[in-house]
């Protein structure tokens, strides 16, 4: 499915002829008067990435911004304003916008920022799905094929999990050579790296006690 660009302006002249500009470069493009009928929208929208403006009645792009992190947070929000407020650009970059530019503007710059924003949210989704995939795959293994991944990730020797466990150096390697089959991982770095990914690491932090 190829990305869209959603445009959320209240000006209709900047709004339309924006549509129009990217139309032409070849990009699907949808416009919203406000940032409210684009939150009313967001559930069947096509994913992409954000143009909005700064300043508009109602909520502003800033409030939008919040909103965004929580409904829609792989999709990049590229800022417009006409008024050059520096302060709040930074403080629109700091909360993650993809970038910040003033309207009327370049329009190589708008492409380029453009390009790069749709960039951004390919390779946003994905890591999103290569999260998924690997979420699916820890999910996959038996209960005492769990155990066993835990206790590789806290750095047990095979000898220390048999004793954690209370079965034998034999069986831990068997249980070793299925989780790293099922989890399709090379390497002890790579076990740990997808443990890392998933959440698996920061939950069991710290070598259990044996």
């Amino acid at each position: 499915m190829k990305s869209i660009v959603h445009i959320i302006d209240d000006d209709r002249s900047y709004r339309t002829a924006t549509a129009r500009l990217l139309t032409a470069y070849g990009h699907k493009v949808e416009a919203y008067e406000s940032g409210d009928q684009f939150l009313a929208c967001l559930p069947g929208c096509e994913p992409g990435c954000v143009l909005l403006d700064l300043q508009m009645p109602g909520q502003t792009g800033l409030q939008i911004q919040r909103q965004l992190r929580e409904l829609a947070p792989l999709f990049p929000i590229v800022f417009l304003t006409g008024e050059g407020d520096i302060k709040t650009g930074v403080e629109a970059m700091k909360a993650g916008a993809q970038d910040f530019l003033e309207k009327p503007g370049s329009v190589a710059v708008l492409m380029e920022t453009i390009e790069r924003a749709l960039a951004q949210y390919e390779r946003r989704r994905a890591e999103q799905e290569r999260l998924q995939e690997l979420r699916t795959l820890v999910a996959s293994l038996s209960t005492r094929e769990a155990e066993v991944f835990e206790l590789i990730v806290c750095g047990l020797l095979n000898k220390q999990i048999a004793y954690a466990l209370g079965i034998s150096e034999r069986t831990v390697k068997v249980h070793r050579h299925r989780v790293m089959e099922k989890l399709g991982a090379r390497s002890l770095v790579e076990v740990v790296t997808i443990a890392a990914s998933t959440g698996l690491a920061n939950h069991r932090a710290e070598r259990p006690e044996i």
